[in-house]
């Protein structure tokens, strides 16, 4: 009985440590968005953290009868990254991207994390 136990309590620590970290550190997804850069933040209680949001063109509905912008919300985790964003506000920018399912508080607000510039034009639409 003791093993059995031992080798289901094993069982579950390794379970609920690869639920870990899949759920907070494995990337999900990565990609590319592009728009006009309205804002880029630092801000939190106890972890400060870069939120920025992005506009992309184009409309999207969620209510029926309704026009809403497509929005990308993001955090930042590379300050110099984000203090570059931070002077670039209102122009056309190329954001690359890593998606995680789930959030930590000390990476940000959401699960998109912008980690490198692709582009920066000079026009704002």
């Amino acid at each position: 009985m003791k093993k059995f136990l031992g080798i289901a309590a094993a069982v579950i620590i390794v379970g609920v440590i690869v639920f870990i970290f899949v759920r907070y550190f494995y990337v999900f997804g990565e990609g590319v968005k592009a728009g006009e850069l309205n804002y880029v933040v630092k801000k939190g209680f106890l972890f400060k953290t870069y939120e920025g949001k992005l506009i992309q063109s184009g409309f999207r509905s969620k209510i029926p009868n309704t026009i809403q912008s497509y929005e990308f919300t993001f955090s930042v985790v590379n300050e110099a990254v984000a203090q570059k964003l931070m002077l670039n506000s209102g122009r056309n920018v190329e954001l690359h991207y890593k998606e995680y399912i789930g959030v930590v508080p000390w990476r940000g607000y959401s699960e998109f994390i912008v980690d490198s510039i692709i582009a920066i034009t000079n026009e704002a639409k």
